[in-house]
């Protein structure tokens, strides 16, 4: 199966508004239930003093901001959390760690696998960020009982080095080949509001494209400035420009999960419902997101009965 080049992506996004939106619901109601929504929770099992210089985070030990570093949390302690995001209706729990990514035969390494053995065994689908990846590290969280591995592109290939100076993006497309290798499903998107154009957006789905298989799940965030970055001062994202994306990724990625990720705390009760027409069906559950913000669970169930959505049942 062929990518799509950047003219075709330009042509389907580009399109009138109430087009793409047809186009998109059309491509979804052909490969997902009408009225389904997966909720995802992420927890953050290790928090700040990480080295790289992404300019979004407020995790990044280069910056002075209000996060509090943490050290790797125990596996009791994670399950206990992802014990409770299962009773509250979450069918996928996500972890993050902040670090540059995985050294293999250390402490933290097994800690992290053991981690994941343990919510596994809860009959909960497993994911994780845990930065950049071996091919062997990718095995090795695969046989404790990882499902899907993060790794976002976060923007074009062109913009990245503005974003982050600490690695390449080709090292993000080796740890996604690692990933894909190993059996892994992958989940990777990008972040919006990044002060890239509308072209770094359409040739991060470009590359995105261009992955076989397909991501699993592709998470699309809207950057919520953090005090202390160099972003912290980044005008929020229009809602439509966010609505134009979701729609042209729904029709370029029929069979993906489309997450409504970082951002939404930001979006109205009526642009989530735009986003959710437009093709998303997938959202963090949960009021925080790492560092950031999220709507309380009140709010989202409130949302969805009002929508006539449901949570979408475990795949596994």
């Amino acid at each position: 199966m062929r990518g799509m080049t950047l003219t075709e992506l330009q042509r389907i996004y580009e399109q009138p508004l109430f087009a793409l939106l047809e186009q998109a619901r059309t491509v979804y109601r052909a490969h997902w239930a009408d009225d389904e929504i997966q909720l995802c929770t992420l927890l953050s099992i290790k928090t700040g003093n990480c080295s790289e210089d992404c300019s979004y985070c407020a995790q990044s030990a280069r910056y002075k901001t209000k996060v509090k570093p943490t050290a790797l949390m125990t596996p009791a302690e994670v399950a206990a959390v992802a014990r409770q995001a299962q009773a509250n209706g979450a069918t996928r729990f996500c972890m993050g760690a902040a670090w540059s990514g995985v050294r293999e035969d250390t402490a933290q390494f097994a800690q992290v696998l053991e981690i994941i053995r343990a919510v596994h065994d809860l009959g909960i689908e497993v994911c994780v960020t845990l930065g950049h990846l071996s091919p062997a590290a990718a095995r090795q969280l695969k046989a404790a009982g990882l499902k899907v591995y993060n790794h976002n592109l976060d923007t074009s290939p062109e913009h990245y080095p503005h974003i982050v100076t600490t690695h390449r993006f080709e090292d993000r497309l080796q740890t996604i080949r690692a990933v894909q290798e190993a059996g892994l499903a992958l989940c990777c998107g990008g972040i919006i509001g990044l002060g890239e154009s509308v072209t770094d957006r359409l040739r991060m789905l470009e590359v995105l494209a261009g992955f076989q298989p397909p991501p699993e799940s592709i998470p699309l965030n809207c950057l919520m400035p953090m005090p202390g970055t160099p972003l912290e001062n980044q005008p929020p994202v229009d809602i439509f420009d966010l609505v134009r994306l979701i729609a042209t990724t729904r029709v370029v990625f029929p069979r993906s999960k489309v997450r409504l990720s970082a951002g939404r705390a930001c979006l109205s009760r009526e642009a989530q419902a735009l986003c959710f027409f437009a093709g998303a069906n997938s959202i963090f559950f949960g009021e925080r997101l790492l560092t950031a913000g999220n709507p309380t669970e009140d709010a989202d169930r409130q949302l969805l009965e009002t929508l006539g959505l449901r949570p979408q049942r475990a795949s596994n």
